[in-house]
């Protein structure tokens, strides 16, 4: 909320945010949800691209920020489903804070051992692309989507060569090893069930069996085969 650098251009920024949030009737680009998806807790971020094309500031960042602490209160997976333009320019140097704060975000949830998932949505790009959004455990992404840091315009310009088809597309990024999975926005939530269940269940795949069979004699420790030898001294 706010305007803490009495931003303008063609238009104060006070009035953009109001605009804003009269057309989408949320405060910010961020709506956090908590509850249950396949019978387990879960905590899910999304990026709203009609809030200002999805821009992160101030409350963007505080909203992952809060939202990553819940998940690890609740125990839960943390989900983050992205749609940006990238950071807010009518923020400036506030706006840029928040990807370092985003990446600290994430890392709590990583160091409480809980899963960050990412879904990959169309634009991706800019500040979101170059800290949280590429730190999934397991980055899925929608067909089709647009996902970088630059526009492949401004890309072509810089280094004067010509960029290859389908480049910064999710199935490019998935053929050069950068994303993990391309889906279908109807497989999402399916999708997301399936990997959550899937990096949270600590049970072995098989039985673990021990090396030696039951009433065998014990196998001899390493350096035990002679334990009456006495051992050479170090000169």
């Amino acid at each position: 909320k706010g305007d803490p650098l009495k931003f303008r251009d063609r238009k104060r920024y006070t009035d953009r945010l109001k605009e804003s949030r009269g057309a989408t009737n949320e405060e910010d680009a961020l709506i956090v949800a908590h509850g249950e998806m396949g019978g387990r807790k879960t905590v899910v971020a999304i990026m709203n691209f009609d809030f200002m094309a999805g821009s992160m500031g101030l409350a963007l960042g505080k909203g992952i920020l809060t939202a990553a602490r819940l998940a690890v209160l609740q125990e839960a997976p943390f989900i983050i489903v992205t749609a940006s333009g990238g950071a807010r320019m009518q923020e400036g140097i506030l706006s840029l804070m928040q990807m370092p704060r985003s990446v600290i975000a994430v890392d709590e949830v990583k160091e409480a051992g809980l899963p960050f998932l990412t879904v990959l949505t169309d634009p991706t790009t800019g500040g979101v692309t170059a800290s949280f959004a590429m730190l999934g455990d397991i980055a899925i992404a929608e067909q089709g989507a647009v996902i970088g840091f630059a526009g492949a315009r401004v890309i072509e310009e810089t280094i004067r060569e010509k960029l290859p088809e389908g480049f910064q597309r999710a199935e490019y990024l998935l053929e050069h090893g950068m994303v993990d999975r391309v889906v279908h926005r109807r497989q999402v939530r399916d999708e997301l069930i399936r990997l959550s269940d899937l990096l949270l269940n600590t049970r072995p795949a098989a039985q673990i069996v021990p090396l030696s069979p039951p009433g065998a004699a014990e196998p001899l420790r390493l350096g035990a085969e002679h334990p009456n030898e006495e051992r050479p001294a170090a000169e």
